[in-house]
């Protein structure tokens, strides 16, 4: 089956198609040399014998060897050079006249070349014919460029996901969720880390996995991991998941052989959600069982108030960018006093995120915040290092004074 071509190539294609009227030649064609092979990628031919996908080894033909100056650019008829005649494929038709430039990316590396060749019946080419070719290779050049860079970036996420992947997803700790009128304990949230050295943080790694299609996947992973520590922990434990992948027939396998009476599923967003009928009816049977629902970052942006309206959860989360400075800043104050009013006459609980400061954990819970996470209660670790009893920080009740 004949993959279909990009919006790239089938602009090559009306180049190499100028390529061959003006010429008046029988074949124009783009090359793709890579480490191994070279290949036609986009062919205009009156023989229907030559067409794109034809492949052969990167050192066979022509093409490799007029990069390297082996052969030159134009050949008025390749019959006359002895190492052309040498390099001609067995397959093809013998050439007559014969022209290619190598196509140049931005960085300066050849992607391949841009041809074009006759046969008996078909008129020399000739050194002016060159000028042609090369504004034609250049424009070849500008249109392949963004579809060279996107399956580079495709590859490199691949390719640094790989290991990660077959050892079973990323690493998984758990940060504790603490209630704040007492400073126990009630449950920790199940966080995914990747390794340091690439510098990025999980919520892009998953964005660029999505990306490439292997998004799905690798939350698959990481959720089974998180489920694993359940045994380890008391309380609930919050695991993420996007929209996009819950709807995935194994997202809800994996989750349907879960005590979800401990689970909080926090929906996480690395896609929009289209269709939230679908969405419903993927988290009616798990909250049914006892599951509940998180709407994740809320306050940083419409979309999160969105899933609030539809899906109707028991929990929402905070977002950081409301608590940090909410003790001096009155109106991030009065931002958080509204989300707890309007979560809590909709039976909705409210936890704070990125609580790192003692006043900031004050304010939340005097403006009725139920729950809180941040540094200050403890950071992402190991599950055997969470405390069950949690870290009290309200103040002591006052002692009686001595008589």
């Amino acid at each position: 089956m004949q993959r279909e071509c990009t919006e790239a190539e089938r602009q090559v294609a009306g180049l190499l198609a100028t390529a061959r009227r003006k010429l008046d030649l029988s074949v124009a064609f783009l090359s793709r040399i890579d480490e191994t092979s070279r290949t036609l990628q986009v062919v205009d031919s009156s023989l229907g014998a030559i067409r794109a996908g034809y492949t052969g080894p990167r050192d066979s033909g022509f093409c490799l060897a007029v990069v390297q100056g082996h052969l030159p650019q134009v050949m008025p008829d390749a019959r006359d050079v002895p190492e052309a005649v040498r390099r001609l494929p067995a397959d093809l038709p013998p050439i007559r006249g014969h022209v290619s430039v190598p196509v140049v990316l931005s960085d300066g590396s050849v992607y391949g070349t841009f041809c074009a060749f006759g046969l008996v019946s078909d008129p020399e080419v000739s050194v002016r014919d060159l000028a042609l070719m090369e504004v034609l290779a250049e424009a070849a050049a500008l249109v392949i460029e963004p579809q060279v860079r996107e399956e580079q970036r495709q590859a490199e996420i691949s390719g640094r996901l790989a290991p990660v992947i077959a050892d079973g997803g990323p690493d998984v700790v758990l940060q504790p969720i603490v209630d704040l009128r007492t400073g126990a304990r009630i449950g920790a949230e199940a966080l995914s880390r990747f390794p340091r050295a690439w510098g990025r943080t999980p919520d892009v790694v998953f964005a660029e996995a999505h990306s490439i299609g292997q998004g799905d996947l690798l939350e698959l992973l990481a959720l089974s991991r998180a489920a694993d520590l359940l045994d380890d922990v008391t309380g609930y434990v919050a695991m993420n998941v996007s929209p996009q992948t819950l709807l995935t027939p194994l997202c809800r396998e994996v989750l349907g052989d879960l005590p979800l009476d401990r689970v909080v599923l926090e929906l996480s967003e690395h896609e929009q959600v289209q269709d939230y009928a679908a969405l419903g009816a993927a988290l009616a049977p798990l909250r049914a069982r006892g599951m509940r629902l998180a709407i994740d970052d809320v306050g940083a942006g419409f979309s999160s108030l969105r899933h609030i309206v539809v899906t109707g959860p028991d929990v929402i989360k905070m977002d950081r960018s409301i608590v940090s400075g909410l003790d001096t800043d009155p109106i991030l104050a009065k931002l958080a006093q509204s989300l707890v009013d309007f979560a809590h006459s909709s039976d909705i609980c409210v936890v704070a995120e990125g609580v790192e400061t003692a006043a900031e954990h004050e304010v939340l819970r005097r403006l009725g915040v139920d729950g809180g996470q941040g540094w200050l209660f403890g950071r992402p670790g190991p599950a055997d290092l969470l405390v069950d009893a949690g870290t009290v920080l309200a103040p002591p009740a006052r002692q009686p004074l001595p008589t």
